[in-house]
């Protein structure tokens, strides 16, 4: 669909050009985005080192903006996730949403957000200075998914 963007790569994130992309649609008066990095905290994180499978990773997504559109008026929808290694500070993830109102554009963003962190096959290492090790999903973010069933 042609205003679904849906990127999977290595490469930085240049969240500029996702907005202006976003903000081609003169009907819609509301761009939501959400941006997130990897943190360091607790045992001081040096990176990530995410895997995926390609294709099968991109047709998730799009699944998961069928389903949004199902649920909210919405136009153009860009998600963009790195996968590779990725340092302590750096952009990991963009979700960003038009629509004609601000409520579908943010439900739109959470919603999103919510099923990548938990339907979506990406594999995380973390890497501190001590050791590696593969991150499990996080019951906070089940939880958040329940919120929409």
């Amino acid at each position: 669909m042609k205003h679904n963007r849906v990127i999977v790569n290595a490469n930085q994130i240049n969240v500029n050009e996702h907005y202006n992309w976003l903000l081609q649609s003169p009907e819609d008066g509301a761009v939501v985005t959400f941006t997130g990095k990897v943190r360091s905290e607790g045992q001081e994180v040096i990176s990530l080192f995410l895997e995926h499978y390609q294709g099968m990773t991109e047709k998730a997504i799009n699944e998961i903006i069928c389903e949004a559109r199902q649920r909210w008026s919405i136009r153009r929808v860009a998600v963009v996730h790195r996968v590779g290694n990725i340092l302590a500070n750096e952009q990991i993830v963009f979700i960003g949403v038009s629509s004609s109102h601000r409520q579908a554009a943010f439900n739109t963003t959470e919603f999103i957000m919510d099923k990548l962190k938990n339907d979506v096959p990406l594999w995380k290492k973390e890497r501190t200075k001590n050791q590696e090790e593969w991150v499990e999903a996080k019951k906070t973010d089940c939880d958040s998914l329940k919120k929409w069933y």
